[in-house]
């Protein structure tokens, strides 16, 4: 009889081990992608925004086998810990996800901004852009290695990207104020700057559930915002 709990209890372990590893390639493949947008932004290449805008099916298709993953092991009737382990996989992937579409929204705005002549504040965009990916890749390694603190060191981080959000977000509003001709070019920046300030709410998220596997309902710490753009 202990040799068939045993069995049951490694092979319940090994299938939470397969569902860790796949939210964790999901999230470096969002990670990578939206790598690859900043990197056709600056480069200006249609192209390549395309394939990116395309390989954003296959993070799709990843969060559906996590789905399938986790409703596998939920009616095996998990308890507490266990429990928290499949609440966590399904709102993370699903986080993981929408990164992945804001990464490929900022591919397809890339190819609307090459219609106009190059803008000085695309080195602010990249620069709010590479915070976010960091958040990015820092709140995947903090969920594999289920690392409250790594996470919350994620989430407080978060202010920093809002300030940084709402200081490129004012320069493009002077910027079009000034000159009308940039209305165009500088409203896909506002777009692209707040898919990125969105992506960096999803590493927020993903960096609570963290905190929530760990420690289940204990309350987390108060966090500073800083996103001044509606005020």
């Amino acid at each position: 009889m202990n040799q068939v709990h045993d069995h049951i209890v490694k092979s319940y372990d090994e299938e939470q081990r397969r569902l860790l590893d796949e939210i964790v390639r999901m999230g470096t493949m969002a990670a990578s992608q939206l790598e690859a947008a900043l990197d056709v932004v600056e480069r200006r290449d249609d192209k390549a925004a395309e394939r990116i805008v395309a390989n954003d099916e296959a993070i799709d298709a990843i969060e559906r086998e996590i789905d399938h993953g986790v409703m596998k092991l939920a009616l095996r009737g998990p308890m507490a810990r266990d429990l928290r382990t499949v609440l966590a996989a399904l709102k993370v992937s699903s986080d993981i996800e929408r990164i992945g579409d804001y990464a490929a929204n900022v591919a397809k705005r890339s190819c609307a901004l090459n219609l106009s002549p190059p803008l000085p504040h695309t080195r602010g965009l990249d620069a709010l852009g590479r915070l976010a990916l960091q958040q990015v890749r820092d709140v995947i390694v903090a969920y594999r290695d289920s690392d409250a603190e790594a996470a919350q060191r994620v989430r407080n981080r978060d202010a920093e990207l809002d300030t940084q959000y709402t200081g490129l977000f004012r320069e493009l509003l002077t910027y079009v104020m000034e000159d009308a001709r940039s209305i165009t070019p500088c409203t896909h920046l506002l777009f692209m700057a707040k898919n990125l300030e969105r992506i960096g709410d999803h590493a927020t998220n993903i960096a609570e559930n963290i905190w929530f596997l760990v420690h289940g309902d204990e309350q987390l710490p108060p966090r500073e915002k800083r996103d001044a753009t509606n005020s």
